[in-house]
């Protein structure tokens, strides 16, 4: 039998741009729970936004392609990504900015 947990990949991820001030976090809560990832998301003082992502590999590479684009008034620079520990099955939350 196979363990569901055996595709699961998780990611840090650093976007920035113009990304604090148009609902970027809020869509990016949507976003991740529709493909049913765990993780969270943050603003950082620097102006970027960080998150992390755990789930499939298809869905978190589906999400790493939508941050791309963001919301509608989101201007994307840059998604730096680098794999991260799985937080395991937590939900998806919004955390406060550091």
């Amino acid at each position: 039998m196979t363990n569901p947990m055996d595709d699961r990949r998780a990611v840090s991820v650093t976007v920035t741009g113009r990304v604090q001030g148009v609902w970027y976090r809020g869509w990016t809560v949507e976003q991740a729970r529709a493909r049913q990832l765990d993780g969270w998301v943050r603003n950082r003082e620097d102006g970027s936004v960080e998150a992390l992502f755990a789930g499939h590999g298809s869905d978190v590479d589906a999400m790493l392609d939508a941050c791309w684009q963001g919301p509608a008034n989101a201007i994307v620079i840059n998604v730096k990504v680098s794999e991260a520990a799985d937080p395991g099955l937590s939900g998806f939350d919004q955390r406060p900015t550091v």
